[in-house]
């Protein structure tokens, strides 16, 4: 699974996602894209999008791309706040369709 790393996310992250080809916004280049180019962008290169923003589904129309959005939900986005959540994400990762939004995590 080929997944984009959103800068909302510790890039320290990327050791916990194991088994997966992954890359950070900063490492495309495209650090200065706002969320629409950046999804647009990511949908031609990538399968996921892994994000901690709770809004893009609010800003985006996210069934018209051919990727996967993955929301990380936790009380922070601290690293030892979001690495409980790897094993659901890993899980998931393996079963997500397209033009979808999957929240992973603490849904209060």
């Amino acid at each position: 699974m080929r997944i984009l790393l959103d800068e909302s996310l510790p890039r320290r992250l990327r050791g916990e996602i194991t088994g997966h080809s992954l890359k950070t916004v900063a490492e495309m280049g495209w650090s200065a894209f706002d969320n629409g180019e950046l999804i647009r962008r990511a949908a031609d290169h990538f399968d996921v999008f892994l994000t901690a923003d709770q809004n893009l589904q609010f800003q985006q129309n996210l069934r018209n791309l051919p990727l996967t959005v993955v929301v990380l939900v936790a009380r922070t986005n601290r690293l030892e706040k979001l690495r409980p959540l790897m094993p659901q994400l890993l899980a998931r990762l393996s079963n997500l369709q397209a033009n979808t939004l999957v929240r992973i995590g603490n849904q209060e």
